[in-house]
């Protein structure tokens, strides 16, 4: 139940800290007085969607806190989930909005997201607003009412699981289709691609060392005649210009400081380093005649060079690819999904068969719930005929129409809620219902609901707009029979329905006559102070005998 609201600069609220009792709780005041603005801020703390005009003139910003005692299993499994304590079946629920319109929200002191307020809120509290009345034409309601009367959550998630199962099952297969068509279409374009690929037999570092080759063969003899003369300058001797050799002249160097070195010891150190030189000249001559006896002078290896090159370039142009690593990993890759087809195939008759065996368990969820529902529709339909007829609609008629729906999470039912107030022909509620006999058959409804969900507190936003008189009172009494159960909020302009409950509040807008400024304030009434608004219910602003009179009867038949 809700036990504490306290309000911060809320709209016209500047500041409001006010204490709720269990039961009925009747909320009056006259139009204009900001009822509605007490319920928006309700529903802020609730997880309302929250925006910058909404912070009062008092601030910078505005705070909504919400005071509930639970028990629900329910409401602690979503604490639970999101990190919060739950501090001893007290629940605090706040919401901050700051001037740049942002707002944060709390549980129980601890951050949450404004949908972890919203799914709190579904098990702590129901608001049935002005117009929700519109609900009654809406399938959707119609069928959680039946839901609701029928007991069915276990065979609705039951149901809803294997909706979940069937269509993730059913899309994997579309998508499974698509890609193995994609691919069916594009194999022969894939398979031509690949071939050219794979008959290019690519090596990585290939390209690399083909562009050396070609390089040394397109300048082959200019390379030999280089090396040809490197060569001779080491090792030919012209005896007729007396000109030496490289290893004529290091030998004869040596051989005279060998003699020299008979009698100039230091001279050694030169001799060891021109016999060094000699022999590491020696082993640069036998690389370079190596280097020149594997040049060839081979045309037709140029041309096969020069011609693997072109092809390896027209296949990097043609696949867009950087060098040959690239060629081979498009290559492995179209093999791959050649490859894949085939399992794709093969996975696609498991899938197939996987989506049969799913959409069989949903036809049998759904005809277990349908079979539920149909059991339920009577029942249900007595008890709401029932209850409208209590409400001064003797001869009226009340109806359940099963029909068949496209399957959902939901089964693979439509409901029809079919109404008659004279008894005769029923037809689609939507279409014969006057504002007043819409107002009392939602009332049996939340009625109902209310007693199936086992729904903590319940606010009534005027569910009685478009009645009076007796019917008025005997809603009244329906009220506060639910009173008996649960936290019920009753916000009525009738005097029938506010002579009920165990507390009565005011809602009242004053104007400061300093500033001008109006405000919105709530106040629990006294018995004398409930006594008048009784009577200022009955006979408006001038507050006659009668007025008190009839209201002392009022309040004393509660």
């Amino acid at each position: 139940m809700l036990k504490r609201l306290h309000v911060k600069n809320y709209v016209l609220i500047d500041s409001l800290d006010i204490e709720f009792p269990e039961g009925l709780v009747i909320i009056t005041g006259q139009t204009g007085a900001g009822k509605s603005i007490l319920l928006g801020s309700i529903a802020l703390a609730l997880g309302g969607k929250a925006d910058i005009s909404m912070i009062g003139e008092a601030g910078d910003s505005c705070v909504v806190e919400a005071e509930f005692e639970t028990s629900s299993p329910s409401v602690e499994k979503i604490l639970e989930d999101n990190d919060v304590e739950c501090d001893g079946g007290v629940l605090i629920l706040r919401r901050v909005i700051g001037k740049t319109g942002r707002s944060r929200a709390f549980a129980n002191d601890c951050p949450v997201p404004a949908s972890v307020l919203s799914s709190l809120s579904a098990e702590l509290i129901d608001i049935h607003s002005q117009h929700q009345t519109l609900l009654l034409a809406d399938r959707r309601f119609q069928l959680s009412a039946l839901d609701h009367y029928a007991k069915d959550d276990v065979l609705l998630a039951e149901c809803a699981a294997a909706y979940k199962e069937y269509t993730e099952k059913k899309t994997e297969l579309e998508n499974l289709d698509t890609r193995i068509a994609r691919i069916a279409g594009e194999r022969d374009y894939d398979m031509a691609r690949y071939s050219q690929l794979d008959s290019a037999s690519l090596q990585e570092g290939e390209l690399e060392a083909l562009e050396s080759e070609q390089k040394q063969l397109a300048n082959a003899e200019e390379i030999k005649e280089n090396l040809c003369a490197v060569e001779s300058m080491f090792t030919s001797d012209d005896a007729s210009s007396g000109q030496m050799s490289v290893d004529a002249i290091l030998r004869e160097t040596e051989r005279r400081l060998e003699k020299v070195a008979q009698y100039v010891p230091s001279v050694r150190p030169a001799l060891e380093r021109v016999a060094s030189a000699r022999v590491e000249l020696d082993d640069i001559l036998s690389d370079i005649s190596d280097l020149n006896s594997r040049t060839e002078l081979s045309e037709s290896r140029l041309a096969a060079v020069e011609e693997r090159l072109s092809l390896i370039y027209g296949l990097l142009q043609k696949f867009s690819c950087r060098d040959e690593a690239e060629l081979i990993a498009v290559r492995d890759s179209l093999k791959s999904a050649l490859h894949d087809s085939s399992a794709l195939e093969e996975r696609r008759a498991e899938l197939a068969e996987e989506v049969s065996v799913a959409k069989q368990k949903l036809d049998t969820a759904a005809a277990m719930l349908h079979e539920a529902r149909e059991k339920a529709a009577p029942a249900f339909a007595a008890v709401i005929q029932e209850s409208i007829r209590f409400l001064e609609l003797q001869y009226a008629v009340f109806d359940v129409e099963l029909g068949e729906a496209p399957v959902s999470q939901s089964g693979k039912d439509s409901v029809l809620f079919r109404f008659s107030s004279t008894g005769k022909n029923p037809v689609d509620i939507s279409k014969c219902a006057s504002g007043g006999e819409m107002s009392r058959i939602m009332l049996c409804l939340k009625e109902m609901m209310a007693r199936y969900t086992n729904m903590p507190t319940m606010i009534f936003d005027e569910i009685d707009t478009g009645v009076s008189g007796s019917v008025a009172d005997k809603m009244g009494g329906m009220i506060c029979r639910m009173g008996d159960n649960m936290q019920v909020f009753a916000i009525t302009h009738l005097p029938q329905v506010a002579a009920k409950g165990k507390a009565h509040y005011v809602v009242s807008k004053e104007t400061d006559p300093d500033s001008g400024k109006a405000v919105t304030t709530i106040h629990k009434l006294s018995q004398q102070e409930r006594l008048m608004e009784v009577a200022r219910m009955l006979s408006g602003s001038s507050v006659t005998d009668a007025a008190i009179a009839n209201a002392r009867s009022l309040l004393s038949e509660k």
